[in-house]
């Protein structure tokens, strides 16, 4: 999709004083939406206004203080969910499946890696697709391409982009987590009783027994812990699982952005002041208006999602995107791909984190198996000459998307496995840390990605190919992904 540019001159600057929530409307924009009519999206954007945030800043706050200690190696980022997230997700079978496997690879991953890990769901939001066209061809006819339930429905007759859907996305998001956090506080998590999550749709025997003797293992433990008096806080029996989605439509993001004030468990390095000037009257400090005298107690947050990341197609420096993720408190992700240059990369992280706060971006690498040797050493080094400790993350599936040759988009197993296997060792080799994957999954027995134990091939993705976008890990793709993971983490076979 081309650019829109507004007629509006283009701002620079990078200070916060000279951004708002909407600044971004007057730079360039990638994947712009044309509305038919521009008084039904100011009548949806303004009830979005008018309603209660969804996450709050001490959520917000958690999770980047969590992801501080992922970017300083303490603790691994698992995240996952659907690519193109659907209102009819909406479900408690929907969520109950996806929480359950997200909860069953990081047990599996802090088994490898002897450390915390950080949950984080691709869900309660992530309805907007970016899309390479504005038109598709399906079954031979012409029409809008689906652009997430957020702006349009799949269904033939729903392809027209209605205002209305940016009201439905939050309501959606909004019941999604709600039931999310009723069914945490309610004890899905409870890790005393990690065999309830069951293993769904998975029945190879093999993988059955591996994840049961973690299990057998851990339930050791805590029974021994509960035996000499140890566990007794409750800490066990839930866990933090926070929300995230790509931040692509930024009139629905502007509308849930509010100035809130800071939490108590705020973190950020203090904002280094000028000397004072000094009277030549009195030697006393003169006060300068221009410089504030009191510390920051609001700021901006996005309360649609806990985490939002910028897309491979939209983190242009200068473009609208960046513009308005530079403002927000929030965790960010950037998409980092073949056509990002270290020069891109320092650029941005100074534009998004001048504070230079230790896990405020994550790094979201997509290259594909056959580049991330060549290009992943030149990333990381253009990093650390900035002086930024973000969050690495590997994204082994958008960079390894083909299609069969029926015309069926798909991915396969050994080719994600790859690409994460060499950001592993990459990683270490270059003295830095992958602190997290980044994954397209679903609870579901779904057929949309070739190969691993059950040796999918392109004729199978048939049987049950039912993503409305890019291809998912099923269940057993992805608990098998986290035990290779795990295994290369303890340095064994798995």
């Amino acid at each position: 999709m081309d650019d829109h540019v507004p007629n509006k001159g283009i701002s620079n600057g990078i200070s916060h004083s000279d951004w708002s929530p909407s600044s971004w409307r007057i730079k360039p924009i990638k994947q712009p939406v044309n509305y038919e009519d521009q008084a039904l999206v100011d009548k949806a954007t303004a009830k979005l206004r008018r309603l209660p945030p969804i996450v709050t800043p001490t959520e917000i706050w958690k999770l980047r203080r969590a992801l501080a200690e992922v970017a300083q190696g303490k603790a691994f980022l698992l995240q996952g969910g659907d690519c193109a997230e659907l209102f009819d997700y909406c479900n408690d079978q929907a969520i109950d499946s996806k929480v359950k496997l997200l909860l069953q690879m990081s047990l599996v991953l802090i088994w490898g890696g002897n450390k915390p890990v950080v949950r984080i769901a691709r869900m309660a939001g992530q309805y907007a697709k970016p899309r390479s066209s504005p038109m598709e061809t399906v079954g031979g006819k012409q029409m809008p391409s689906f652009r997430g339930d957020i702006l349009n429905g799949y269904p033939s007759d729903q392809r027209a982009i209605d205002p209305d859907r940016l009201v439905q996305a939050y309501f959606h998001s909004a019941a999604t987590l709600n039931y999310l956090r009723a069914q945490l506080a309610s004890g899905i998590a409870d890790l005393h009783n990690p065999m309830e999550w069951e293993l769904g749709h998975v029945g190879d025997p093999e993988l059955q027994q591996k994840y049961t003797k973690i299990v057998e293992s851990i339930s050791e433990s805590l029974r021994f812990m509960r035996t000499v008096g140890a566990d007794t806080a409750g800490q066990l029996e839930t866990v933090d699982l926070f929300t995230s989605h790509e931040g692509l439509l930024l009139e629905y993001e502007e509308a849930l952005t509010r100035k809130l004030k800071h939490p108590s468990n705020r973190n950020v390095p203090p904002t280094p002041k000028p000397a004072p000037k000094v009277s030549p009257l009195t030697g006393g400090a003169l006060i300068d208006p221009s410089i504030p005298q009191d510390p920051e107690t609001t700021g901006h947050y996005n309360t649609s999602a806990h985490f939002l990341w910028v897309g491979d197609r939209t983190r242009q420096p200068d473009h609208a995107h960046i513009e308005y993720f530079r403002g927000i408190e929030n965790p960010i992700g950037i998409k980092v791909g073949p056509t990002t240059t270290p020069a891109d990369l320092t650029q941005l992280l100074d534009i998004v984190d001048p504070r230079r706060e230790t896990g405020k971006v994550t790094l979201i690498t997509r290259y594909g198996e056959s580049k991330v040797a060549e290009l992943l050493p030149q990333h990381i080094a253009a990093v650390r000459r900035t002086g930024h400790t973000v969050v690495w993350q590997c994204d082994p599936m958008h960079g390894n998307t083909r299609s069969t040759t029926s015309g069926i988009k798909t991915r396969s197993f050994a080719a994600i496995f790859s690409e994460l296997a060499a950001a592993l060792r990459i990683h270490r080799e270059c003295g830095s840390i992958l602190g997290g994957v980044h994954l397209e999954l679903t609870g579901d027995a779904v057929t949309e990605c070739t190969g691993g134990s059950q040796g999918l091939q392109d004729e199978d993705l048939g049987a049950r190919y039912e993503t409305f976008c890019d291809p998912r890990l099923n269940e057993k793709q992805a608990l098998e992904l986290a035990f290779l993971v795990a295994g290369s983490q303890r340095g064994t076979d798995g």
